[in-house]
């Protein structure tokens, strides 16, 4: 089984919206199998809810895609998981919560530029979990 992690939705956004430089190594990873990345279905209605938000929906035009090419990606590359209890950790910005307790329950990586998250840094790393906005194939968890 390759090492898993879990990726926010900014994240996801920069791998099949916006097709960010930075998030190329992640994407090449998940396309070859290398990594494996653990979501939940809330996390899959969080990203509908955000492709449809008055910011994305022209960027999603810009680049010629829809909501459904960018959940199919989604689709294609997480591997469900069932929701995680909540972590012994709160996130400042709710939203996050569910990204940080799938994180902790499963001791992998956590992707995320979100600042509520990286200001916990330290905190994850004391529950085994390392945050950070890019993706660095040693920190993957077997």
């Amino acid at each position: 089984m390759p090492p898993r992690l879990v990726i926010d939705t900014n994240i996801v956004l920069d791998l099949f919206v916006f097709d960010d430089a930075a998030a190329k190594p992640l994407r090449a990873a998940l396309e070859a199998g290398e990594v494996a990345w653990i979501a939940t279905a809330a996390m899959r209605i969080e990203l509908a809810r955000v492709l449809g938000y008055p910011q994305i929906v022209p960027r999603l035009a810009f680049y010629g895609l829809s909501d459904a090419d960018v959940l199919a990606q989604f689709d294609r590359h997480a591997r469900l998981v069932d929701a995680a209890p909540k972590a012994p950790v709160t996130c400042a910005d709710a939203d996050d919560q569910g990204f940080i307790d799938l994180a902790v329950a499963h001791r992998v990586p956590l992707l995320s530029k979100d600042r509520a998250v990286l200001a916990m840094r330290r905190r994850l790393e004391r529950l085994g979990v390392q945050a950070g906005p890019r993706f660095q194939p040693a920190t993957a968890a077997a």
